[in-house]
C-alpha cells in the first residue's frame, strides 16, 4: 500500500508538470497569444464613446484601425460626413497578451460609428443678400440664381454673369459681376498711304504721323447700341463655399423662386418738391388710404406733405434688386424749362403769364435708368434740335400768404358750400356760397385772418355782418349775427373776437355763415381755412 502511494503520488506530478510544459509551449506557439518585453506600452486598446472595440499590438495599427472604420463609413461619397464619436487608443505594459483579429476590431469601430453618424454634410453654396440667405447645390446653380434676376428685364439674354473672388475679403468670398456679351465683328484692314503707294519712302512717315493725331469725332444717331446698356445687382451680393446637411439645401427652381418672386416689403419715399399725396399714390401704386394709415405724420388725405418728409410705403419688390440703364432714340416736339420771373411784392399764390410757350423739335438719344423696371432718371444724351422751343416766361410772387384758421369752436358743418337747398325763407337764395356752422346763439366769433373791416352791422337778408379783406386781396364775411363787436375801418388780428352769433336776417336757426370770397367772386373756405 505504501508503494502504490509513493508511485501514485510521483506520477501525479510528473503529470502537472508535463501539463504546464504543454500550456507554456501552446502559449508560446499559438499566434494570438505574444510574449512581451518589458519596454513600455506593448498593447494598444482601441476605445470608442468609452467602450473597448478590440486591441492592437502597436499604437500605429491602432489609428490604421480608426481611419479604416471612417473610410467604410464614408464609402466612395464625395460628401463630407460628421461622425460625432470620440476615438481614443489606450496603452498598457503586459508580460503576454492577446492581439483581437485586426477585422473583427474595424467591424467592431463601424458598428459603433454608424450610431454617431451625423446627417451628411454635402459641398454647397449659400448665397447672400443683404440679409436674406439661400442655400444651393453648386456655382452653376449660384449664376443660374443670379441670371434669372436679369433675364426679368433682359430679354434678349444680352448680360451674363460671372463669380471671381473678392480680393479684399481674408476669408473666401465670391461675388458676381455682369457682363455684356459682345457681338464679334470682324477686324478690317485700316487703309493708309502706306498699304496703297508701298511701304517706304515719305508716305510711311506719313501714316505713322497720323497714327499719333487723335481726333474727337462725335458719334452719329446710328452708332449708339440701343436697348439696355448695363446692369448691376442693386443689393449686396456675397456667396460663401460651405458644407451643409443635404436637407437644408434648396433645389434651384426653389432658389430662383425665393429671390425672384416680388414680395411686399416695407420701404421709405422722400417727398420731392411738387408731390401730392395722390401722385405718391400714383407713382407708388399705395393707395391714400394706405398711406395715412402707415404713416403718423398724416392725419388724413387732406394733410400737409413738406419736401424732404420721408413717407413708408409698402411695395412688392423681389429679394435681388436689379438697376440698369438703357439707350432709345426718339424725335418729337419737346418743351423748354419754363422761366420764372419772381416778384417780392406778391404772395406766392399769384401767378401771371408774361410769355406763352411754343414747342420745339428735336432728335434725340436718352438714356433711361430703371430699378426692378421702375423708372428712376433720364438724362439725354445726343440732341439735335431741328426747331428751337420757346419758353413759358411766369412771373410769381415769393411772399407767405396769410393763414386762416377755423372762426369758432364748434366744427358742426350744417349746410355744405356749393349745395343747393330748396328756400323756406324769404330773402335766402337756393345756392349757397358759405358754409353754415351750427352753434348757439351768443358763441363766440373770430377773425379767421387778420386784415381789415369793411362792414360792420346790419347787411338785409344777411342779419348782422362783418366783412373783412385781408392782405392777399381774400374777403372773409360772417354773416347772421346776434352781436357786432368790431367797427368799420378797425384793423383786426387773427383770432381776434369779432361778433357773436346768431339767428338775424334770413336763416333757418342759430349758425354761423362763414363765406370767403376772392377776387369778388366765392371760394370754398374749407379749401383755405387750416383745420
Amino acid at each position: 500500500m505504501v508503494l502504490i502511494s509513493r508511485f501514485h503520488k510521483k506520477c501525479r506530478i510528473s503529470y502537472l508538470r508535463v501539463a504546464l510544459l504543454a500550456a507554456f509551449l501552446a502559449a508560446l506557439f499559438t499566434p494570438s497569444v505574444r510574449l512581451f518585453k518589458s519596454e513600455g506600452n506593448n498593447m494598444f486598446t482601441v476605445m470608442v464613446d468609452g467602450k473597448e472595440m478590440g486591441t492592437a499590438d502597436t499604437e500605429l495599427d491602432a489609428r490604421r484601425i480608426i481611419n479604416e472604420a471612417r473610410r467604410q463609413i464614408a464609402g466612395a461619397s464625395n460628401d463630407l460626413v460628421l461622425i460625432d464619436a470620440e476615438t481614443k487608443i489606450v496603452g498598457s505594459e503586459v508580460l503576454k497578451g492577446v492581439v483581437d483579429d485586426r477585422d473583427e476590431v474595424i467591424k467592431n469601430v463601424v458598428s459603433e460609428f454608424k450610431k454617431s453618424v451625423k446627417d451628411t454634410m454635402q459641398r454647397s453654396y449659400t448665397v447672400k443678400i443683404d440679409e436674406f440667405m439661400v442655400n444651393v447645390a453648386s456655382d452653376s446653380d449660384v449664376i443660374a440664381v443670379l441670371e434669372a434676376s436679369l433675364k426679368k428685364y433682359d430679354e434678349d439674354g444680352k448680360f451674363y454673369v460671372e463669380l471671381i473672388q473678392d480680393s479684399s475679403r481674408e476669408l473666401p468670398v465670391l461675388v458676381p459681376v455682369i457682363h455684356k456679351t459682345e457681338a464679334e465683328e470682324p477686324e478690317e484692314e485700316p487703309v493708309t498711304a502706306a498699304s496703297i503707294m508701298g511701304e517706304d519712302g515719305i508716305f510711311k512717315a506719313f501714316d505713322e504721323v497720323l497714327a499719333n493725331i487723335k481726333v474727337d469725332i462725335e458719334p452719329s444717331f446710328d452708332d449708339y447700341d440701343y436697348g439696355i446698356t448695363d446692369m448691376k445687382f442693386y443689393n449686396e451680393v456675397e456667396i460663401v463655399e460651405s458644407y451643409l446637411p443635404s436637407k437644408e439645401i434648396k433645389t434651384r427652381d426653389y432658389a430662383v423662386e425665393a429671390v425672384t418672386k416680388d414680395k411686399v416689403q416695407k420701404t421709405t419715399y422722400e417727398v420731392k418738391s411738387g408731390d401730392t399725396l395722390s401722385g405718391i399714390s400714383a407713382k407708388t401704386g399705395v393707395s391714400v388710404e394706405d398711406l395715412v394709415a402707415m404713416n403718423d405724420i398724416l392725419k388724413d388725405e387732406r394733410s400737409t406733405i413738406h419736401v424732404g418728409d420721408e413717407l413708408i410705403i409698402t411695395v412688392p419688390k423681389p429679394e435681388l434688386s436689379v438697376a440698369y440703364d438703357s439707350l432709345f432714340y426718339y424725335e418729337g416736339t419737346y418743351e423748354a424749362d419754363v422761366i420764372y420771373v419772381y416778384n417780392d411784392d406778391w404772395y406766392t399764390t399769384k401767378e401771371v403769364t408774361l410769355q406763352d410757350p411754343v414747342s420745339g423739335y428735336h432728335k434725340a438719344v436718352e438714356k433711361t435708368s430703371y430699378i426692378n423696371g421702375d423708372l428712376v432718371g433720364t438724362e439725354i444724351i445726343k440732341e439735335e434740335v431741328v426747331a428751337e422751343a420757346v419758353p413759358k416766361i411766369v412771373e410769381k410772387g415769393t411772399k407767405i400768404p396769410p393763414t386762416y384758421i377755423w372762426p369758432c369752436s364748434s366744427w358742426r358743418i350744417t349746410s355744405g358750400y356749393g349745395a343747393y337747398r330748396t328756400v323756406t325763407v324769404r330773402g335766402m337764395t337756393s345756392y349757397h356760397p358759405a358754409i353754415d356752422i351750427g352753434m348757439p346763439i351768443g358763441s363766440s366769433v373770430w377773425a379767421s385772418c387778420g386784415g381789415t373791416v369793411v362792414q360792420a352791422g346790419w347787411m338785409g337778408s344777411y342779419g348782422y355782418v362783418v366783412f373783412i379783406n385781408h392782405p392777399d386781396g381774400r374777403q372773409t364775411r360772417y354773416a347772421h349775427l346776434s352781436r357786432v363787436l368790431v367797427s368799420n375801418g378797425q384793423t383786426v388780428a387773427q383770432g381776434q373776437k369779432i361778433a357773436l352769433s346768431g339767428n338775424t336776417g334770413a336763416s333757418t336757426g342759430p349758425h354761423l355763415h362763414f363765406e370767403m370770397r376772392q377776387g369778388g367772386s366765392p371760394i370754398n373756405p374749407l379749401n383755405a381755412v387750416e383745420r
